[in-house]
């Protein structure tokens, strides 16, 4: 199998996972949406593949999440916002694995991407869906979304790349 190939293929299984993810676990939040897990199988999307494949397998796996649970409206943003996530933490993870080991770029990396999804929620909710002021309340459980995703996600990528998977 040659390199490309195996690329689409890991990005199609994230996809996949980053799907399952978001859908077997569903906390309600205030507004109507859930939290979930897919956020760490996101972020390993961008730690492990090159950053368009990890875009695609990011937004589209937690697209088709909010599709498939009824979430339609979110699709476009969950798919951007996403998306994001992976290019942030791709950069980020190459940008400063050598300086720092592979733990700590996984946080801070994480971290900023998780910042961009609260962030990012927000503004779409505050911009399309309720207004900002009814939007900050899923700031907390986007955090704590983001921060779930983040401790699972790093925990992942560690036993991955002992593995040899990463």
């Amino acid at each position: 199998m040659n390199t490309r190939t195996k690329k689409i293929v890991m990005a199609a299984l994230l996809a996949a996972l980053a799907c399952i993810a978001t859908m077997v676990i569903k906390v309600p939040s205030p507004l109507g949406g859930y939290l979930n897990l897919g956020d760490c199988i996101v972020l390993m999307a961008g730690w492990m593949l090159p950053p368009a494949y990890g875009f695609v397998a990011a937004g589209l796996g937690s697209a088709l999440a909010d599709v498939f649970s009824g979430y339609v409206a979110y699709a476009p943003a969950t798919f951007i916002i996403k998306g994001l996530m992976a290019l942030i933490v791709c950069f980020g993870f190459k940008l400063l694995r050598k300086k720092l080991g592979t733990v700590a770029t996984g946080i801070i990396s994480g971290l900023v991407a998780e910042i961009v999804m609260v962030a990012g929620y927000l503004v779409f909710e505050g911009a399309f869906l309720y207004g900002f002021g009814p939007s900050l309340v899923n700031v907390l459980p986007n955090g704590i979304q983001g921060a779930a995703g983040l401790v699972i996600g790093v925990i992942l990528i560690k036993l991955f790349e002992k593995s040899k998977i990463a």
